[in-house]
């Protein structure tokens, strides 16, 4: 007889954890988050709760680490499937700085709409507000690293002279993703491709009347 061979923790524990993004991100698309629970997202998982409070402290730190795993792989899909936007691995530089931006805010539009990603990002963003370490934590994993993206770019058209010299690209950038997050956050009117588009044009060209 061939010797017992003893279970894959590791697998097991993969497993487990991709079942508990799974139930996360579910939980909160379908009752919003201050109805999702741990006991909730144990539940759906099939795990015991115990087992969430031993990996993470809150359903916070649940949301934010099944957020990035979700994120991490639509890039990846994206990237092999060869779609457009930054597919995570920047914003395109093809020298027209118009076109560049208004491709990857698009998409960024896109991923604001999207229904699997509305509600997670939604949720903590919220709780970022009145959690500090969360929201230190919401800028740190997953706002900064895209707006690094903007600063890279920027940086690049002033080297080729598109852009003023003397302009701060982080200033610069927030032009072009707060009108977005406004509009998203606030829902006072539709997030379209042409209202992305509009934020570019605005943004590059200036709203002053040229002599």
């Amino acid at each position: 007889m061939s010797p017992h061979k003893a279970p894959d923790s590791s697998r097991r524990s993969d497993r487990s954890r991709r079942a508990i993004y799974d139930a996360a991100l579910a939980l909160v698309g379908e009752t919003g988050y201050a109805r999702t629970t741990i006991e909730g997202i144990a539940a759906r998982a099939g795990v015991g709760k115990q087992t969430i409070y031993r990996w993470w402290p809150s359903k916070a730190a649940v949301l934010m680490e099944a957020f990035l795993d979700l994120a991490a792989r639509q890039a990846e899909e994206a990237a092999g499937a060869g779609e457009g936007g930054d597919g995570g691995h920047g914003i395109p530089d093809t020298g027209d700085l118009a076109a560049d931006l208004k491709c990857v805010l698009r998409a960024t539009v896109d991923e604001l709409n999207d229904p699997v990603t509305e509600a997670p990002t939604r949720a903590l963003a919220a709780e970022g507000i009145v959690d500090p370490v969360l929201g230190a934590q919401f800028v740190e994993r997953l706002l900064d690293p895209s707006m690094q993206l903007y600063v890279t770019r920027l940086r690049a058209a002033q080297e080729a002279g598109d852009l003023r010299a003397d302009i701060d690209p982080r200033i610069a950038l927030e032009l072009l993703i707060a009108p977005l997050t406004h509009r998203w956050l606030l829902r006072t009117l539709p997030l379209t491709h042409a209202y992305a588009d509009t934020i570019v044009d605005y943004t590059l060209g200036g709203l002053s009347a040229t002599p």
